[in-house]
Parts: structure tokens; sequence; C-alpha cells
């Protein structure tokens, strides 16, 4: 799989799509929780000396303690995963401002994609009758840009839609270097921030030259039925439908009888395929 090219690769992923239920892997977190990592394992030696604390921050393991996450994807996809997912849902700029590590978000998702794309390729190799994929994840980021963090200013918005752009193009890149054969953006919260994240993939492949299949996922965040902006499923379809997607689906928040209902109409409103990423119960 690693030696061929991303062309055959996406026709290979829309093959399988074809023919049956195309597997996703399943949490990042809860699985590097059963690592019970310290400070000292996320810091690393590169990031001995760093001045603030590092632990929780998932992302950096995929520099500081890459057996640890090649170790997890190897187990997604030995027990059955057809798709991972790499390990960069806080790579953006924007994200790693909590760690002052904004200048890393390119390394960090390079890295982060080498490790998945090192996985899928190695258990093909064992096992060459059944392609893996890879899936470069992009996260909602840790900022609203239709939404304002301050009760007590409605106009306020702690980022722009520019800002975004920027830093979802700069993710992207890294992805896409580092082997990622489609682009997942997910765990959408807010639509305009999607928007961004949709727009800057378009951006990147005029600049290369060529497309990767996009999935995007979304979350409804409670029984109301909505996202966080407040928008419906067919509501943030229709905000998203002119883009050019492989899929739309649902994912975190709810368990999978919650999301059950909202997946029906998702699959009856939107003429491309589906995914459903939900959360083994309600949080």
């Amino acid at each position: 799989m690693g030696s061929k090219s991303s062309s055959d690769r996406h026709q290979a992923l829309k093959d399988l799509l074809a023919k049956r239920i195309v597997i996703l892997d399943g949490a990042m977190g809860t699985m590097i929780q059963q690592h019970a990592l310290e400070e000292t394992d996320f810091r690393g030696e590169r990031f001995a000396d760093w001045d603030c604390d590092l632990k929780g921050h998932n992302d950096l393991l995929g520099i500081t303690q890459p057996e640890v996450i090649g170790s997890i994807h190897k187990a997604y996809l030995e027990a059955g995963a057809d798709i991972i997912e790499t390990n960069t849902f806080n790579s953006t700029s924007i994200a790693l401002a909590d760690y002052g590590m904004e200048s890393l978000a390119y390394d960090l998702n390079v890295a982060n994609a080498k490790l998945a794309r090192a996985a899928a390729d190695e258990v093909m190799t064992a096992d060459p009758g059944r392609q893996r994929f890879v899936a470069g994840a992009l996260g909602p980021t840790n900022r609203t840009a239709s939404i304002s963090p301050d009760v007590n200013d409605p106009a306020f918005r702690a980022v722009t839609y520019d800002q975004l752009v920027e830093a979802y193009i700069e993710q992207a890149k890294g992805l896409v270097e580092g082997g990622a054969d489609v682009l997942l953006v997910e765990t959408v919260f807010d639509s305009l921030n999607s928007r961004a994240a949709l727009f800057a993939l378009e951006s990147l492949f005029e600049s290369l030259g060529r497309r990767l299949p996009v999935m995007l996922s979304f979350t409804i965040t409670d029984q109301s039925g909505r996202t966080l902006s407040g928008q419906t499923v067919e509501a943030y379809w229709n905000t998203v439908s002119n883009i050019e997607l492989l899929s739309v689906g649902i994912n975190c928040a709810l368990g999978p009888q919650e999301m059950r209902s909202h997946i029906d109409e998702l699959s009856r409103i939107a003429p491309i395929y589906v995914s459903a990423h939900p959360n083994a119960g309600m949080p």
C-alpha cells in the first residue's frame, strides 16, 4: 500500500465503500490513558525543560512516545479497523497555543501521520489481502468563530475565520506530507469553524494540484439534536453540501442509541456516504 500511488489508494477506498461498511478506529485518548504516562513521559528528552506542564498533551506523544501511539494504531488495525485516524486532534497552531507550541504544528502533524502510515503499511504487509487507510484528523480547535466566549460581550470572538483557515492549511499540509490517504474534519461543534477548515482544504488542494478525499463529521452535543452553534442535522448539512465530500457523519457526545435517529436523518438527506462514530454511551 505504501508504494501505491495516492490515486490508487483513493480508488481502493471508494471501491471498498461501495462493497461494505468500512470500519473506523475508536478513541485515542482512552487508549493513551491505559498506559498511565507521567509528566516525564510526555516531555521526553526534547521537551524536558519546557516551561509549562505537558501531561495530557496527547498529540505530543507522536514525537516523545512514538512507540505508544504506533502500538495503539496497530491494535485498532489488528482488531479490524479499515481506517485509522492520526493522533492530531489538537495539532493546530490555535489549539497548541495552550502549551506555547504553536511553532510545532506542522512537525506534529507530519510525525503523527507518519506513525499511522507506518502502522497501516506494516499490517498490510502481513495481510496484503486487506487494504488499510490513514485519515488525517483535523479537530475543531478550542475556539469558536461564531459564539462569544464572553457572556458580557456577545460580539467578541476569540478567533477569526482567516486565523482558522491559516491554521488548518498548515495542519493539512503536515498530514498530507506524513502520508494521510484521507482528510477528516471531525467533531465540528461550530459550522463556521468547519467552513474555514473546508475552505483551507480546497485552498491546499489547489496549491498541490491534486485532491484527497475529505470526510466530515460533526457533533450533536445533547438530546436537543443540535450542534453547539445551534444547527439541526439538516441545517448543518445544508451549510456544507456544496463541498465535494467523500462522507459526512456524526461523532462524539452521544452513544449509539442516542445517535441513531440523527444518523437516520442524515442518511436520508445526504446523497453521499454516511459515518457514525459514537461514544460508548452518554458521557
